[in-house]
């Protein structure tokens, strides 16, 4: 849940999805507040591109709602969505023409400045490098202007100093009013940037917080005292998790 100053400017309740039978989601609830930064994190399978991308309204859910505040969402999938041959300003002006822009320059102008890719913008996006590409993706998920910015796996492939200066980015994104929900496997990438911490497994919601609570619901499990977060989540997914606080709404003590 988001902080009570924080108004929800997207909302999920009971979201389930199956795949040939498997079930993706069961029954998965979530709150995101205005300018809130969350990470969704889980193993392989547990459902957190499904759950993203139906966020999204790529995917429908077999049951379930979804509303946002009016302001819509921006979808970043992690595979760049753009097109590699044309320049910054030609992708830019073409998805802003897709979306139905009424001053595709203006709009494309706006992203160029806003992503800082001035001194790019007539390159090619191939031979941007994978920081500058993702900026570009991302751009691409701001144009229609959302209150809601959702990103999977946003840094996957970068090295240190490219996901330093992608969240540099991200965060001035954030402090614009931006919210900001993103999937990972890099613990500490969740633990450095989001406020609160969603883990998906099996499907399932089964925590909803801090990165302090969930070294708590470890320890409250029975699990040992976890110094860092990434023990500390190895352990709750390898715990008995019928023992741990429930995974409900805002952060865990």
């Amino acid at each position: 849940m988001p902080n009570h100053e924080q108004a929800a400017v997207l909302t999920a309740t009971s979201l389930t999805k199956s795949f040939s039978g498997r079930e993706a989601l069961r029954g998965v609830d979530l709150e995101v507040g205005s300018g809130e930064v969350v990470a969704v994190i889980g193993p392989n399978g547990a459902g957190k591109t499904t759950l993203l991308s139906i966020l999204a309204g790529i995917t429908s859910p077999d049951s379930g709602e979804v509303s946002d505040s009016g302001s819509g969402v921006g979808w970043v999938p992690q595979q760049a969505a753009v097109y590699r041959r044309l320049t910054v300003t030609e992708n830019l002006k073409l998805f802003a023409r897709l979306q139905g822009h009424e001053d595709p320059d203006a709009s494309t102008a706006e992203m160029i400045e806003l992503t800082g890719l001035g001194e790019r913008s007539d390159d090619q996006v191939g031979t941007l490098s994978g920081g500058n590409q993702q900026r570009v993706n991302i751009a691409v998920g701001l144009m229609a202007r959302p209150e809601v910015l959702l990103l999977d796996e946003p840094s996957v492939g970068l090295d240190p100093g490219q996901r330093a200066r992608l969240w540099e980015f991200i965060l001035g994104l954030v402090s614009a009013g931006t919210a900001v929900l993103f999937s990972t496997h890099d613990i500490q990438e969740a633990e450095r940037y989001a406020g609160r911490i969603l883990v998906i497994a099996g499907g399932e919601r089964v925590f909803d917080g801090t990165a302090d609570g969930l070294r708590t619901a470890v320890t409250d499990a029975g699990g040992a005292d976890a110094g860092d977060l990434e023990t500390s989540f190895l352990a709750f997914l390898d715990g008995d998790r019928s023992t741990a606080p429930p995974a409900g709404p805002g952060d865990a003590p």
